[in-house]
């Protein structure tokens, strides 16, 4: 190796690098902020959005990653890391006056046609390992069969299981993330940072949620998306910087969706919150215990984890 290229090396970990430098612009959408009070007062009036949940595809993972297996919990359970079968979800929120919406992006069809022309390609595929994917939709083909053209997306966070089909999204529809996703630093973002700019590639720039502090001292933020109190996004930091939560009222209910706040059932079900794969681990415990004690004031809410099903058990805890 090169003096000048060890000098790169020690500066790439001494200060790890961002995630994406794709443009970034505040989010016009969602300039609202919500207190929980709010929520609390009209989350069980049914209103006009509907909520489809589609499992992408299935995968394997290790549980350390998942699931805190430190905790006091998954000790006295005797749980010990390995392979854990997941889900890669998208959820596709509809309404008739504000369109059609994905929250996360499930697999690009690349994925599957040409996995050597995939954004999601070479050694991060091989370390991952993305053959193991067992692809049942992507994300191309469910756009094609959907009878409205796509309004947005929301991001949870900027993570390759939850911002594979990416490419798949039509150039010109806006995406949404929360804070400091893409500008985060460290050394794993070294890693995953061509991957973004070839999921990125011929979008606009991202529209970052301008949360604010909720009024009510909750959560760390909290908009409403569409100012109808509809739809909330919930800032929950500390799997990544911008992780976000969304609150949807339907015709059915409301429904929770947690995105990496929480990955498992048997982490949400028991109060653990996930492990190794969190950025910030106290700040991750924070927003999962947090969100965790929200549901479980209501238990009308129909609660759809990151990467498995939950049970309607939880509600009787």
């Amino acid at each position: 190796m090169t003096t000048r290229a060890m000098v790169l090396l020690l500066a790439l970990v001494a200060s790890g690098c961002r995630s994406s430098s794709h443009p970034v612009t505040p989010a016009t959408l969602g300039s609202v902020p919500s207190p929980t009070a709010t929520i609390a007062r009209t989350l069980d009036e049914p209103d006009r959005w509907t909520v489809e949940t589609i499992n992408a595809a299935d995968w394997v993972v290790p549980l350390k990653g998942l699931v805190n297996l430190k905790h006091p919990e998954a000790k006295a359970a005797g749980l010990e890391s390995r392979d854990e079968p997941i889900q890669v979800y998208f959820h596709a929120l509809r309404h008739p006056e504000h369109g059609l919406f994905i929250v996360d992006t499930g697999v690009e069809k690349a994925q599957v046609e040409a996995p050597k022309e995939a954004a999601f390609r070479g050694l991060i595929a091989k370390v991952l390992p993305a053959d193991a994917l067992e692809v049942h939709v992507t994300t191309a083909d469910w756009l094609a069969e959907q009878p409205e053209p796509l309004t947005g997306v929301f991001l949870t966070h900027l993570h390759l299981d939850h911002a594979m089909g990416l490419p798949d999204v039509p150039a010109g529809v806006p995406i949404y993330l929360g804070p400091g996703e893409t500008s985060d630093r460290s050394l794993g973002n070294g890693f995953v940072r061509k991957v973004f700019r070839r999921a990125l590639k011929g979008h606009d720039a991202l529209r970052e949620w301008q949360f604010s502090e909720d009024p009510d001292g909750r959560f760390t933020g909290v908009v409403d998306v569409f100012g109808d109190a509809s739809l909330w996004a919930i800032h929950a930091p500390g799997h990544t910087p911008g992780s976000t939560a969304f609150l949807v009222r339907t015709d059915e209910g409301p429904v929770l969706l947690t995105g990496d706040v929480s990955h498992t059932a048997w982490g949400w079900e028991h109060g653990v919150e996930p492990g190794t794969f969190s950025s910030d681990k106290t700040a991750s415990a924070q927003s999962f215990q947090t969100l965790r004690a929200f549901a479980l004031e209501h238990p009308s809410v129909d609660v759809r984890l990151g990467h498995q099903v939950t049970t309607p058990a939880l509600a009787a805890r």
